[in-house]
């Protein structure tokens, strides 16, 4: 059976091969991407999938189901098709749109003999406010036995962890004056900010090693010769666990309330983008997919071992509701970075598409072991209940 795997994506990978490369040649902002989720749509429908678009109040999100109408686990497989501002598909989500939906097509050839059901799930937005949180807030997720995606990197990577992360943001408002003429009548939204910024700095004596605490000054007054009875203050905080997270806010909380006193302004706190949690991988998943790479011809060296997150992604949302991973698959042999212009040329290349079919077939095998041995799903779901959130 997963030779009709196999076959089914080597005859048609020339459809796939065009519908990433009209994703990566026509790129669109999260939340924006209505060109690439009707093509990834579209194609999922042409197979006899389900379809539904535009839900969860996320108008490029879509669910597509394929249902054996037999017993059996429900698989998932996550899609991301947004790209970056001005250098386009630099992250190689072209890729990992047409990876899932290959993945999901697939499956879907083997599951009327193994039972169960395939659920190919549309996440628009994970560059900014990932589609993935709002989806998992909601319970999309909560139906899945497993859920897996692939990024594309200049190795093979183990499915690892991410850190989760806030986004913070604090409005200082004071009061303007004349700053040579009577400074003393104003209050200093700016000095506020600055404040703030000095007391993260004296913070990070007293965190763990893994906090990141990264921010910017988007608004800090508009003339020299002006109090700024206006400032903000944007902050990423990120640990390797929500719990912590939520800890490290309340103390950066904690300095700009401080701040604030100390200048007479007063104070305003929001998330200006959504929440990331912390990617879990369910290992005992990561070591069926692994296999899957090298009887499908990857050198086991070739692959490595799990890495520490720092950056942050909402497929950390989704580990935490359901036995995920999130591995990398290697598509040029240059150490090209994410979010380079290199690498979206890498996620265009021949090398690309042939990494992304050969990663749909991981995938694909990895659901067919889960669809055919109780004894992999058990021992999954086990891990994931004992796993530490």
């Amino acid at each position: 059976m997963k030779q009709i795997i196999s076959d089914f994506l080597d005859s048609h990978k020339n459809d796939f091969y065009e519908i990433s490369t009209y994703i990566g040649e026509n790129p669109e902002l999260g939340h924006e991407e209505f060109k690439s989720a009707k093509v990834l749509s579209d194609k999922l429908s042409e197979h006899g999938f389900n379809v539904k678009m535009g839900i969860w109040d996320l108008p490029t999100a879509f669910e597509a189901v394929f249902d054996s109408g037999k017993p059996g686990p429900t698989i998932g497989f996550m899609c991301e098709y947004d790209a970056l501002p001005e250098i386009g598909h630099a992250c190689g989500h072209n890729l990992i749109g047409t990876m899932g939906i290959a993945a999901g097509i697939a499956t879907s050839k083997v599951i009327q003999e193994t039972g169960g059901k395939v659920i190919v799930y549309g996440t628009p937005a994970e560059e900014t406010k990932g589609g993935k949180v709002t989806m998992a807030e909601q319970g999309v997720f909560d139906k899945l036995d497993v859920a897996m995606m692939v990024h594309p990197l200049h190795s093979y990577v183990k499915s690892g962890s991410s850190l989760a992360m806030d986004a913070i943001q604090f409005e200082f408002f004071g009061k303007p004056a004349h700053a040579a003429a009577n400074p003393e009548k104003g209050i200093n939204a700016l000095d506020a900010v600055i404040q703030t910024f000095n007391g993260i700095n004296a913070l990070r004596q007293h965190v763990t090693s893994d906090t990141r605490i990264h921010g910017i000054i988007p608004e800090g007054g508009k003339a020299a010769n002006v109090v700024p009875d206006y400032a903000v203050a944007q902050f990423y905080v990120r640990a390797k666990t929500r719990s912590y997270v939520n800890e490290l806010v309340e103390k950066v909380k904690s300095i700009a309330e401080g701040a604030a006193m100390i200048t007479g302004a007063s104070m305003k706190m929001s998330n200006y983008e959504l929440s990331y949690d912390n990617m879990v991988t369910n290992e005992t998943l990561s070591n069926i997919f692994t296999e899957q790479l090298i009887s499908l011809g990857v050198d086991s060296e070739e692959i490595v071992e799990n890495r520490d997150g720092s950056g942050s992604l909402d497929m950390g949302n989704v580990s935490l509701v359901v036995p995920s991973i999130h591995p990398y698959i290697k598509i040029c042999n240059e150490l090209y970075s994410c979010h380079t212009t290199e690498f979206r040329d890498a996620a265009l290349s021949e090398q690309g598409k042939e990494a992304m079919i050969l990663g749909a077939k991981a995938m694909a095998s990895t659901a067919y072991e889960l669809l055919t041995k109780q004894e992999l799903l058990k021992k999954i779901k086990e891990e994931f209940d004992n796993a530490p959130k």
